[in-house]
């Protein structure tokens, strides 16, 4: 049983003992001014006994329970409250006269808190211009949903020019600028919050607003602009008024980006500021300029086919507006990697490598534009080489006339040409003679009207080009033969036919009816080149006899005697091969008589094979193939094909006169030595004949 319990029990035995049983009175406590009361007030507890016939009592007080009496009056005031104070109290009577006891009182409950302090809150801002709209507004949280009149001071004094929570001013003007701080009084009662901390109001004159665009310079298409509506005075609350070209406004964000940006974003912009129902004035109008995104050209000079080892400049023109300072940025097709940067890029030696497609594309230099990408332009790098031909035949007769034909390959013009004879010395510096008569070769052709003895020889020509400067290298051979009608010396080969197997022995010997020790044997074989016979690997001459003691297909062309003063006579075409070769003669056949061909192949002579004129098969599986009463119509190339062994080379097996005719030849060359022009005569007259007399096979 708690000790605040004890005097009840007491009083309830006492009165079970004498007989009474009536009710016995339970006090009420009241708190004033309120159950909630801040630090400092005061509070008076009060303690009331409805009894009958009870006029006069003694209070006893009790908080929290405990046994302690600290007033016996009815009513218990604590000048200055203090949280200290807080707590449950109760209270019970007992009868000044008497011994009669009240019951005991509910707890009530006294809670003390410190005295709010306001806070003042402006809005819009506590910076504002004038002619805007402003209220001041007094928050106090306190505990116990108190009702406050609220009391407003400006600069320390008290000014009661309102007493509602929130105060308007409708146009606010620099007047009104000042610290306002408030506070409040219960509107029931004595109670008061403390004051609230000052809140400055600024109020000034209208603000300036700036609009900015980035980047400062025209753009292209694609890009990125930004605008900023930037007020002198950053303050919250603001919506921004956007306008083009004075068109209708659009409320966005004070930064406003346009990424990509078209032609048609270009303009003049302007914004304002709008918060509540105030309007800033415009700001001055910014220009947007823009562009379409200019496209690069390539060009290449001096043209888009050039030839290896000349010079090449890519050159990068970007055509915009506005001035742009560029680097440039040059791609291949074969490579995504930047090779050069510069508006020109210089192959100083062109070669094969550097043929392909490029473009370029422009960086501003002190920016972030960019230009498109250019088309891409083909440079082709090709070799070009001089290609020499004769026209109409090689082997010619004196008189016969001839033209070499230099051709270019490549579809450029502007070339001039020029021909030279191959001297056949090792120095590269006098390998090649230049003809004296050479400037006649500004058309590609070098024509000789009447071919002599001494056109006989191995040419090459060489193509040049002004602009641009530009040689060729010396084209390939092509060796030209003139025959006179009875050469003073013969070229005798053993064995004796025109196509040899390799790894064998062969001689080659000039023999005239006087002195034959004053010929030597040279050659032009196929690999292009002009020699004589000891230059060959296994070849030596002794005398006018050239010994070649292993043949090879490198031994392969036209070999021929030549005297100390340069005449040449007498040209066998001879084949190194190492299969199958055809058997026939060296010279030429004389019309009416008979030929015989054979095919061989290493050790087997006589092989059984087909045999072939011009590409036709003329006899089948045959040892041999004869032809009685040879004539013109059996001139031409010849060859034979083993069905296991393979197919030889060609052989030209050509028909001369019959021996009638060149007796009669002989005969007029003797009578009219003494008249060269008129033997010249005679023989085309007869070589005339000749030609209308022949039959076609």
């Amino acid at each position: 049983m708690e000790l605040s319990q004890l005097p009840l029990v007491l009083l309830l035995i006492v009165n079970i003992r004498s007989g009474h049983t009536e009710e016995r009175p339970k006090p009420r406590v009241t708190i004033k001014p309120d159950h909630h009361v801040f630090r400092g007030e005061t509070v008076t507890l009060r303690c009331d006994i409805d009894a009958e016939g009870v006029t006069s009592w003694r209070y006893n007080w009790y908080k929290e329970g405990l046994f302690s009496f600290f007033t016996e009056l009815q009513e218990h005031t604590f000048r200055s409250v203090s949280e200290s104070d807080a707590g449950e109290y109760f209270c019970y009577g007992t009868e000044n006269k008497g011994s009669r006891r009240s019951e005991r009182g509910d707890d009530v409950t006294l809670t003390v808190s410190e005295r709010p302090k306001p806070r003042v809150t402006i809005k819009p801002d506590h910076h504002v211009f004038r002619g805007e709209t402003v209220t001041l507004r007094c928050d106090i949280d306190a505990e116990g949903g108190t009702s406050w009149r609220y009391n407003w001071y400006k600069e320390g004094l008290f000014s009661f020019f309102t007493e509602l929570q929130e105060h308007t001013f409708r146009s606010v003007s620099e007047s009104d600028a000042g610290k306002y701080s408030c506070n409040g009084t219960a509107s029931e009662g004595s109670r008061w919050s403390n004051i609230s901390d000052e809140v400055t109001l600024t109020v000034s004159d209208s603000p300036n607003l700036t609009l900015t665009v980035e980047p400062q310079r025209p753009v292209f298409t694609g890009d990125s602009v930004t605008l900023r509506c930037v007020l002198d005075q950053s303050r919250d609350g603001w919506e921004f008024l956007w306008s083009k070209n004075s068109n209708t406004e659009s409320t966005e964000a004070a930064t406003k980006t346009i990424n990509p940006v078209k032609v048609s974003d270009g303009g003049e912009y302007r914004c304002r500021a709008q918060r509540g129902g105030y309007y800033t004035d415009y700001s001055e109008p910014v220009a947007v300029t823009i562009y379409g995104k200019p496209k690069p050209r390539v060009t290449i000079k001096p043209d888009h086919h050039v030839f290896r080892g000349e010079t090449v400049t890519l050159r990068c023109d970007i055509d915009a507006e506005g001035g742009t300072s560029w680097r440039y940025n040059w791609y291949k097709e074969s490579s995504f990697s930047v090779f050069s940067e510069l508006q020109e890029h210089t192959f100083w030696s062109v070669s094969e490598s550097d043929a392909d497609k490029y473009f370029c594309y422009g960086t501003e230099n002190k920016g972030s534009r960019r230009s498109e990408r250019g088309d891409y332009v083909s440079l082709t790098v090709s070799d070009p080489k001089a290609i020499l031909s004769v026209c109409p035949q090689k082997w010619l007769t004196e008189g016969d006339p001839v033209t070499l034909i230099c051709e270019v390959n490549s579809f450029s013009t502007g070339w001039t040409f020029s021909w030279f004879t191959e001297t056949g010395s090792s120095d590269l510096s006098n390998r090649y003679h230049l003809l004296s008569d050479s400037s006649r070769g500004a058309g590609g052709k070098y024509t000789v009207s009447s071919a002599a003895l001494n056109h006989t020889g191995v040419y090459v020509c060489r193509a040049e080009r002004e602009k641009p400067a530009y040689n060729t290298k010396y084209s390939n051979t092509q060796l030209l033969w003139v025959t006179g009608v009875s050469p003073p010396v013969s070229l005798i080969i053993s064995p004796s036919r025109t196509q040899h197997f390799t790894s064998v022995s062969l001689s080659l010997s000039c023999e005239d009816q006087s002195n034959s020790d004053g010929w030597k044997v040279r050659s032009y074989t196929d690999s292009g080149w002009l020699q004589e016979c000891s230059s060959s690997v296994f070849g030596s001459q002794t005398g006018s006899t050239c010994t070649i003691r292993s043949t090879s297909t490198w031994d392969t062309g036209v070999y021929w005697c030549q005297s100390e003063s340069g005449e040449k006579y007498h040209p066998v075409n001879i084949t190194i091969h190492s299969g199958v070769i055809l058997e026939s003669p060296v010279d030429a056949v004389t019309e009416g008589d008979n030929l015989t061909l054979h095919c061989s192949y290493m050790n087997i002579s006589n092989l059984r094979a087909d045999f072939y004129k011009d590409g036709s098969l003329i006899q089948s599986q045959t040892t041999e193939m004869i032809i009685s009463t040879v004539s013109q119509s059996h001139e031409g190339f010849y060859s034979c094909k083993h069905p296991e062994r393979g197919e030889s080379p060609k052989s030209w097996i050509s028909v001369r006169g019959s021996r009638s005719d060149l007796s009669v030849l002989k005969i007029l060359s003797s009578v009219l030595a003494a008249c060269p022009y008129l033997l010249v005569t005679v023989v085309l007259i007869y070589k005339c004949c000749r030609m209308r007399g022949q039959t076609p096979q």
